[in-house]
This record gives C-alpha cells, sequence and structure tokens, in this order.
C-alpha cells in the first residue's frame, strides 16, 4: 500500500517557517465586572435619593412629602427619582429593605471579627455596640423610618424587610441563649430580645451626642441593664 500523502493540515516540518502563532485568548477577570463611570454615577444618585428621602420621611413625614421634595432635595428634576424608582412607595421600600439588608452584611463582618472563641457577654456586648451604630451612626436614617412609617408599606413590602429584620434579630439568639445558661441574663432569651430591641431602637427618639454619653458608654450602660456581668476567671 502506497504510504499515505501528508495532509495540508499537518502540522509544518521542522525547520519550515510556520505561521506566525496568534494572540493567545485573554482571560476574562474573575469576579463581577468593574462598573462603569456612569454606572457608579447612577447608584451614586440613588444613594442620595434614598439618603435625602429617608431625611424627608422622618421630618415631613411620608405622607407629606412629594417625590418633587425628593428631587429637589438632590438637585434633580421633579421627574428623575422615576428612573430609579418607580413609585415614592417603592423608594420608601427601598429605603427600609437596603438598610436592613446592609444592616445585616455589617453585623455579619462584626460577629465574624469577633471569632467563635469569644463568650456570650462579649458577643452580645459587639452585638449591642454595633446596633447602636446602626441606630445612631452616619447612615441610621432607615431606622426611624421603619419605627414610624412601617404601616406605609403594602403588606408585601412589610413581608420582604421584616424577612430581613428577622434574620438580622436571630443572630442575637445564641448569644441570649448562652449567657442565659450562665445564669446572666436577667430575662428569658426570646422575651429579652424583644425588651432589647425596644429599648435600644427607641433611643433614636432621645439620644444626643451632646449630651456627652459615647456610644461605648451607651452599651456599657446597655448592657449593664440587661445582664449580669460573669464573674473574674469564669470560663466563657
Amino acid at each position: 500500500m502506497p504510504p499515505a500523502k501528508p495532509s495540508s493540515s499537518a502540522a509544518p516540518l521542522a525547520g519550515a517557517n510556520p505561521q506566525p502563532a496568534a494572540d493567545p485568548p485573554q482571560r476574562r477577570p474573575r469576579g463581577r465586572p468593574r462598573k462603569t463611570a456612569e454606572e457608579q454615577d447612577d447608584g451614586n444618585r440613588r444613594r442620595k435619593l434614598m439618603d435625602k428621602a429617608a431625611r424627608l420621611f422622618l421630618s415631613k413625614g411620608y405622607a407629606a412629602t412629594s417625590t418633587r421634595d425628593i428631587a429637589a432635595a438632590v438637585g434633580m428634576h421633579s421627574g428623575s427619582p422615576y428612573y430609579h424608582f418607580k413609585s415614592k412607595s417603592a423608594l420608601l421600600h427601598a429605603v427600609m429593605a437596603e438598610g436592613m439588608a446592609e444592616a445585616l452584611h455589617s453585623q455579619q463582618r462584626t460577629l465574624q471579627a469577633l471569632g467563635d472563641a469569644a463568650s456570650p457577654h462579649e458577643q452580645l456586648r459587639v452585638l449591642v455596640r454595633h446596633h447602636f451604630e446602626i441606630l445612631l451612626g452616619p447612615r441610621s436614617g432607615f431606622i426611624p423610618v421603619m419605627l414610624y412609617e412601617w404601616r406605609s408599606l403594602t403588606a408585601a413590602q412589610r413581608k420582604d424587610v421584616a424577612r430581613i429584620k428577622d434574620a438580622y434579630e436571630a443572630a442575637w439568639m445564641p448569644a441570649l441563649q448562652g449567657l442565659a445558661r450562665q445564669g446572666l441574663l436577667q430575662a428569658e432569651p426570646a422575651v429579652a430580645r424583644l425588651f432589647i430591641f425596644g429599648a435600644l431602637n427607641w433611643s433614636v427618639s432621645w439620644y444626643s451626642p451632646k449630651k456627652g454619653l459615647s456610644l461605648d458608654a451607651l452599651a456599657e450602660q446597655a448592657m449593664a441593664l440587661f445582664t449580669r456581668a460573669p464573674a473574674e476567671g469564669a470560663h466563657p
């Protein structure tokens, strides 16, 4: 049988002049693609709308605040908020839901940084201090809006926000249950959680940094109110 003729697609012989190799395909960077400048600008405008809306909902009330008021506060045309939100109701829902989601993620990071070896007393102190930051810190507008305008949400919106809120509050139960087992909690864990959140949340109506009490000192006062201090040298 005669030898098969070499295929035209066969690799070039050694010493031949090969065709220049094509550039290797570029690898796609891992993770999310970077936002464009336009997307970042849209995100900033959206955040400003939410922040200004939260302040207006608090000062004027949701019913008395118009989208024109919100747009004017941000320096936009009166119809511009509808580019980001379908309605004033959708904006109210976003203020609460996105604010609560950010608080949940921040709380998770705070607990992870604390570590698993922390005692229940240390865990609760960190949770209380973090919650005061959420309530009274620079990005605290959504909590008062939740307290005063909860009924302005639709039933579906309330259910959505409540889902995130429940996850946020559930993270406190291991610390409260651990304190109860040690005899350091002043009430049954589930009831203590309701009392604690009721008391802490209401601080938005009376707290003023001008009175000289720092958030750290406020957290210590709250811990003294709801828990007994562990004995020195006690095992966590």
